[in-house]
C-alpha cells in the first residue's frame, strides 16, 4: 500500500489560498489529480482580480460571453472536475451536490448578460473544490460511488453539455432567421 501524502488544503471562497495552513492525509496517487483540479478551478473562477476590490473571477464568465458555445465549453471543463472527484472516490452525495452546483451555474449562465454577471459571483467550481477538499481533509465513512454510478454520472454530464450546446445552436439559428 502506498503511504499517505501530506498536502496543503488551500481553496477558499474566492479560489485563493487560505491564510491557515491545513494539511491532510492524501493518498499519493491523488496528489497530481488534486493539483490539476485546483489549477482548473482557479483558472475558471478566480484567476483575475478586479482592481480596488477583493472580487475575483476567472474564464467562466468570459467564456459565457462567446455566443454559441462558451457556456458549453465552460460546462465541459467544470464537468472534468466532477469526473476527477468521482475517480478519487468521493461518495455519491458529494458528487450529486457537485453536479447540482454545475447544473445551476450552467443553466443561469446561459441567460445573456445576467448569466455572465451571475458567473462572476457564483463560483460553482470553487464550491465544488471545497466539497472535494472537505472530503479529502476528513474522509467520510460512507462508501465511495460505485463504477456504475460513476459511468452514469459521466454519461449524464456529457449529455448535459451536448444539450446546452444544442439549445445554444437552436437559439442562435432562430435569432438569425
Amino acid at each position: 500500500s502506498t503511504p499517505p501524502l501530506k498536502t496543503p488544503i488551500f481553496m477558499n471562497d474566492s479560489g485563493r489560498e487560505n491564510d491557515r495552513s491545513l494539511t491532510t492525509n492524501l493518498h499519493v496517487s491523488h496528489a497530481p489529480r488534486l493539483k490539476r483540479m485546483r489549477q482548473l478551478t482557479r483558472l475558471l473562477d478566480s484567476a483575475i482580480s478586479i482592481p480596488g476590490t477583493k472580487q475575483r473571477f476567472g474564464l467562466d464568465p468570459i467564456l459565457g460571453l462567446i455566443p454559441g458555445g462558451g457556456d458549453t465549453v465552460s460546462a465541459a471543463l467544470s464537468g472534468y472536475i466532477i469526473v476527477e472527484a468521482a475517480l478519487m472516490g468521493l461518495p455519491r452525495a458529494a458528487l450529486i451536490r457537485m453536479v447540482m452546483n454545475l447544473l445551476i451555474d450552467t443553466a443561469v449562465g446561459t441567460v445573456p448578460v445576467l448569466g455572465d454577471v451571475f458567473d462572476v459571483f457564483s463560483k460553482a467550481n470553487v464550491r465544488n473544490m471545497q466539497i472535494v477538499e472537505s472530503h479529502v481533509q476528513v474522509p467520510q465513512p460512507s462508501a465511495k460511488a460505485d463504477k456504475l454510478f460513476i459511468g452514469l454520472l459521466i454519461v449524464g454530464l456529457i449529455l448535459f453539455v451536448i444539450a446546452v450546446g444544442s439549445i445554444t445552436v437552436l437559439v442562435l439559428n432562430s435569432i438569425g432567421k
